[in-house]
């Protein structure tokens, strides 16, 4: 899943504003960001057997399929393939 040399460094969130934007996002269950991946039932699988909770099962939305997993650190994650 995507070029090698890429990664993702999730920082602690110690503005007051940040985490009330971050707070209120999260509970109205809208995902911070979203990754395209080529086969989301597979990376589904992949990462439900590494303890990665998800909200929201891979599901059609119109054109595209979505699934959302908490990152544990207050955030939704959404992945997508079209």
């Amino acid at each position: 899943m995507g070029a090698d040399d890429i990664e993702l460094v999730l920082e602690p969130n110690e503005n007051p504003a940040a985490k009330t934007f971050q707070k209120a996002l999260f509970e109205q269950g809208i995902p911070l960001t979203a990754f395209a991946v080529e086969d989301i039932q597979k990376e589904y699988e992949r990462m439900k057997k590494l303890g990665v909770m998800f909200s929201k099962e891979p599901t059609k939305a119109g054109e595209v399929t979505i699934a959302v997993f908490d990152d544990t650190c207050g955030n939704l994650i959404q992945l997508y393939q079209v």
